[in-house]
């Protein structure tokens, strides 16, 4: 502790002559019967004259005190700071020194005492030096401060110690010392903890978790035995729980760690007459202290537990960089998704639609592309669905429906001697919910001019499957309008035809996955040695017939060689689109195809 200079004590106010043993005055008789320990100290740090307290604090006889250097009496020399200052104070440099010490008495217990060193009133030589017993003050103190640091509930530090204990960890001179110089952490959540609470109480939900507190305790002294070093086990609020282990070996330990904490964790709990089980998630990081941070620990091993969490719960998870860049990635292309929009960051390419039969270019696709400025052209699959989860899909919807809309028109225009072509949009299910789409489609068609049988709007099976209400009522409206409805992917989802009959359709697009069957030519193995299996062209072929029955077209998607084509067409498929016609391409690319009698196929 260093000098301050506060007040005198009223036991400064005596002087030298006070308290010499020659001096009968008042003043002698105070200095030696003061409950408070005080001794007179010379210029040259050695004990003139000590009263009855001082020695009972030093379980000494005061006379025996005298002509002994202070400062080892009381350990003013423990520490370089504290030294200096009593020496100022010696030689007259500085006012007071004041510190807290541990002085141990002759039969062994130790007191904290408070130290104070003052010069004697009057310029008289010396100084006087008390001593205060704060021990009791101490030990409120350390109460007070195991209350503020531990949870009340499980008896385990809480969220403040646990940091503590984790940026102390994190210090340089923490892992620089020796060591392994690395740090792992389990971050435990409780699964269905929330019913507990719900159902049984609070009163049940409180035992619940100090009991788990037991088992982890338990969990951590084991491992703390195996290994000569006990992890720290923390309630961190609510059913959430960590164990931070300091100097771990590497990700080994700590998978072991947290299959330990899940294993003790099955075992049914006996609750005062409630037998309850649960599971708990864990998240797992382990990595070098340097350069890691307490903020930085933590948000790795949320992110992990959430991991756990979406996994399937009941299970512990390893943090991975490469599944956190790509979730920081989500999380960047989120938060920009509405203002590309507003930038103009999306385009449309389109692919060609081909007839089976004839060759000849009938429509295209719209399929966005957004050109981010930091990831570069990003697919559809990259952002729909976060655009699906954040509304943002009905604002980019709308932009492709009109720009897809006005560009169909445009080549419309710019070829008055070949036969319109349609183009193809795809609409999210929240389009139809979240906006009046029907009102859209018809503005957007009046403001470009297209015709309504030029436009084909593309709904998953899914989605058209299930439809009542609102988006069966907004299908059937774009359906009078003379929009054709299709089916996006058929065949992955619920394949009934028979429903399909109550459902304003036109056309099914039948999913690649059956395509991919068509690719070899008839009786032409595969790389493996496995003939195609007939069975494909079997249940496509009946598909087809029973869709021209229901009056709709069909449309193969992720046509791919000349043999798949050839199959296709001999069982009645209409029209066709994939890479073997062209990959998605500019408007200007399309421009150049419209005018070719018969498709060339290939190259885009």
């Amino acid at each position: 502790m260093s000098g301050t200079s506060e007040g005198p004590t009223p036991a400064a106010d005596l002087d030298r002559s006070a308290v010499t043993d020659s001096d009968p005055t008042p003043y002698h008789r105070v200095f030696a019967a003061a409950p408070l320990a005080m001794a007179v100290v010379n210029a040259e740090g050695l004990v003139v004259s000590a009263n009855a307290a001082f020695g009972e604090l030093l379980g000494a006889a005061p006379e025996a005190l005298t002509g002994r250097p202070a400062a080892d009496l009381v350990d003013l020399a423990a520490d370089t700071r504290t030294r200096h200052a009593y020496r100022e104070v010696l030689g007259g440099r500085q006012a007071r020194l004041r510190c807290t010490r541990r002085l141990k008495h002759r039969d062994g217990t130790s007191v904290w005492a408070q130290v104070t060193v003052a010069p004697l009133a009057d310029g008289a030589p010396g100084v006087l030096l008390s001593v205060t017993d704060v021990s009791a003050h101490r030990e409120l103190q350390a109460r007070l401060r195991h209350l503020q640091m531990h949870d009340p509930v499980t008896r385990l530090p809480n969220r403040t110690l646990f940091f503590e204990r984790l940026s102390a960890a994190l210090e340089a001179e923490s892992y620089e010392q020796g060591g392994t110089g690395r740090i792992g952490l389990c971050y435990l959540d409780l699964d269905g903890f929330k019913a507990v609470n719900d159902t049984l109480g609070h009163r049940v939900g409180d035992r619940l978790l100090a009991a788990v507190a037991q088992r982890l305790t338990r969990v951590a002294d084991e491992a703390g035995y195996a290994r000569n070093g006990t992890p720290l086990v923390a309630r961190l609020g609510g059913d959430e729980f960590a164990l931070l282990v300091e100097d771990s070996t590497g990700t080994d330990q700590l998978s072991d760690l947290a299959g330990c904490a899940l294993r003790a964790l099955e075992e049914p709990f006996d609750l005062a007459g409630q037998r309850l089980s649960l599971t708990a998630s864990i998240g797992v990081v382990e990595r070098h202290a340097a350069g890691t941070t307490a903020t930085g620990l933590m948000q790795a091993a949320d992110t992990t537990l959430y991991w756990a969490k979406a996994d399937g719960k009941a299970r512990w998870t390893l943090f991975d960089p490469e599944r956190n860049a790509h979730r920081m990635t989500r999380q960047a292309l989120s938060s920009t998704l509405r203002p590309a929009i507003e930038r103009g960051e999306f385009a449309l390419e389109y692919q060609p639609l081909v007839g089976m039969e004839d060759g000849r270019l009938s429509g295209v696709e719209a399929l966005v592309r957004w050109h981010h400025p930091q990831f570069g052209t990003l697919t559809p699959n990259r952002f729909i669905g976060l655009a699906e989860e954040d509304g943002s899909i009905v604002q980019l919807g709308r932009w492709a429906l009109s720009t897809a809309c006005r560009q169909a028109r445009r080549w419309q225009l710019d070829h008055p001697g070949e036969p319109p072509i349609f183009v193809s949009v795809n609409v999210a299910v929240r389009q139809v919910w979240d906006s009046d789409l029907v009102a859209d489609v018809d503005r957007i068609l009046g403001e470009s001019g297209l015709a309504p049988h030029l436009l084909q709007l593309e709904l998953t099976e899914s989605a058209v499957m299930g439809s009542a209400g609102r988006p069966l009522q907004a299908l059937q409206a774009l359906s009078d309008m003379g929009v054709r409805i299709a089916i996006d992917d058929f065949g992955t989802g619920y394949s009934n035809l028979a429903y399909l009959s109550r459902l304003p359709v036109s056309v099914l697009k039948l999913d690649g996955s059956f395509v991919r069957g068509f690719q070899y030519e008839e009786h032409q193995e595969t790389a493996t040695g496995t003939p195609p299996n007939p069975a494909d062209e079997v249940i496509v072929e009946a598909m087809i017939q029973l869709a021209h029955r229901l009056g709709l077209t069909v449309t193969a998607e992720c046509v791919e060689t000349s043999a798949q084509a050839t199959r296709l067409r001999r069982i009645g498929c209409d029209t066709g689109q994939g890479w073997l016609y062209s990959r998605p391409v500019p408007p200007d690319r399309i421009s150049e195809l419209l005018g070719v009698q018969t498709y060339a196929v290939g190259k885009p």
